[in-house]
């Protein structure tokens, strides 16, 4: 049996897993680390920390394994997106990586904006915010000119790490199209935003496809980790991509729900041409000449957390949502909005701010639970009809995260979006991805498609039904309400915030 390695660099930890030719994992290991927050909104990380933790993970991943290392043929990544590490000549880190949550660059996308917004849409596709690469790069710029001045490459997260286990720079396209640098339909740094921006494109590293061959294993690395020195190693895509891929996003048939921390409504694209005009992201796919589009809920699971954490703290997620099948849609007339930190899709405001909204004396806590989770799914859906309003046909969701936890979420997801919904057998996120792009680089499979047809299998499935997709109708036309409406509330509150 052969094997490949699928490394997912995430934000708080590295997560390993190692597949079979059947998409059986087989093994698996995760290391965590810090992150480096020295004032409000900075958000940092030491890249030589991801590199510990990956070999260390590794470590432990070999040591899971009983047969002949030759046998793993090749590995490949997922990352955190948008990160940005700073090499200099001698292709040493210059200072911490600035992460995908970290907000300091306002003002630098301010001017991005200002100077060459409708621009940086139409070769980006994408519109300009804090947590892509290049205000962080144009922040550097101001802020540490010194850095700026020394810096040779930049790469991003998984990129870096690739680079330190094999030697060699690059980026894939799914990761760049993030910083706001790439054309997305050409395929090619754009030269038109360096220059506007005295970005030599020099510093831009070289551009592969996710599932092409880097090399092999440096010599120490493979001592380290145990792994043999000939095994391959592919370079892997964005964090969003490769969970698509893992998902089995790979045809415009399906649309992925993810409900983690934030929650992703994502669906898989054909037509480079395609124009949401910045409503949704616009990002290339693992899959080659593919894309995908993506509309983000910046508070969804994390939403839940918060209530569970502020007002049950000791109790489990099973037991926060005892009786809430018994309430009805709408929780008696009690709606949230989902935005702790702001929102992203389809209000990119970092100023708004949450609600419960038609509290009254007869609401228990399983009211403001069933609500929560609701608000979370209204949230979503705004992508959904988005992509709906743009001639989109959605009429099949694979819903991952922790809203695949709970049959009552699922059959929540399948009444609001009013579309069947699907759970995976086995659920391993960005991971499987990461090794399936591994697989398919190492010539297991012919493409990606035929590669998932033998590790993804769906389970239950969730129908909507009649009479909740009516209310949840009316339901959806009043949330949409609460922003509108609150909008000038949260900006006049923001001097009263800690």
């Amino acid at each position: 049996m052969k094997y490949v390695i699928g490394i997912d660099l995430g934000t708080s930890a590295v997560k390993t897993i190692l597949v079979d030719q059947n998409g059986e994992v087989a093994a698996e290991a995760t290391k965590r680390y810090p992150l480096i927050q020295i004032k409000s909104g900075y958000s940092e990380q030491d890249p030589e920390l991801w590199v510990k933790q990956t070999i260390l993970s590794l470590i432990e991943l070999v040591s899971q394994f009983h047969g002949d290392p030759k046998d793993i043929e090749g590995v490949s990544f997922s990352g955190q997106m948008h990160g940005l590490v700073l090499l200099g000549e001698n292709n040493q880190v210059l200072r911490p990586a600035i992460l995908w949550n970290d907000t300091r660059t306002s003002p630098q996308c301010e001017l991005i904006t200002k100077e060459f917004g409708e621009e940086i849409l139409r070769i980006s596709k994408n519109r300009v915010l804090e947590g892509f690469t290049l205000p962080k790069i144009l922040w550097v710029k101001e802020h540490e000119p010194e850095v700026f001045q020394q810096t040779t490459h930049f790469l991003l997260p998984k990129d870096y790490v690739r680079y330190r286990m094999t030697g060699m720079i690059h980026s894939e396209y799914s990761d760049a199209a993030g910083t706001l640098l790439l054309d997305i339909a050409k395929k090619e740094w754009n030269l038109e935003i360096c220059n506007k921006f005295e970005i030599p494109i020099n510093i831009c590293p070289p551009l592969i496809e996710s599932h092409a061959f880097v090399g092999t294993l440096l010599s120490e690395i493979a001592d380290e980790t145990g792994l043999a020195p000939e095994t391959k190693v592919f370079a892997g895509g964005a964090d969003n991509a490769c969970g698509a891929i893992g998902a089995g996003i790979l045809s415009p048939m399906y649309t992925l729900c993810s409900i983690g921390t934030s929650g992703v409504i994502l669906s898989y694209e054909d037509d480079k041409e395609r124009d949401y005009n910045g409503k949704v992201h616009f990002f290339n796919h693992g899959n080659p000449e593919s894309f995908y589009s993506m509309g983000v809920t910046l508070s969804a699971g994390q939403s839940l957390t918060w209530f569970k954490d502020t007002f049950a703290k000791n109790e489990s997620f099973e037991q926060l949502m005892e009786g809430i099948d018994e309430i009805p849609a709408g929780s008696n007339g009690l709606l949230f909005t989902p935005y702790l930190f702001g929102e992203r899709t389809p209000y990119p405001d970092s100023s708004i701010r949450a609600s419960f909204i038609g509290m009254n004396g007869t609401h228990k806590r399983e009211h403001f639970v069933r609500a929560v989770m609701e608000g979370i799914i209204f949230s979503l859906n705004e992508s959904i009809e988005i992509y709906r309003e743009e001639g989109k046909t959605v009429d099949t969701i694979i819903s991952i995260g922790g809203g695949a936890k709970s049959d009552v979420w699922l059959q929540m997801q399948a009444d609001i979006f009013n579309t069947r919904v699907v759970k995976l057998k086995s659920e391993q996120g960005p991971g499987l991805g990461a090794a399936m792009l591994a697989a398919f680089g190492a010539g297991w499979f012919s493409s990606l498609e035929e590669c998932a047809n033998q590790f993804i299998q769906f389970t239950d499935e969730f129908l909507p039904q009649a009479e909740q997709v009516i209310n949840y109708k009316k339901l959806f036309k009043i949330y949409q309400l609460i922003y509108l409406n609150t909008k000038e509330i949260s900006e006049k509150l923001q001097d009263f915030r800690l």
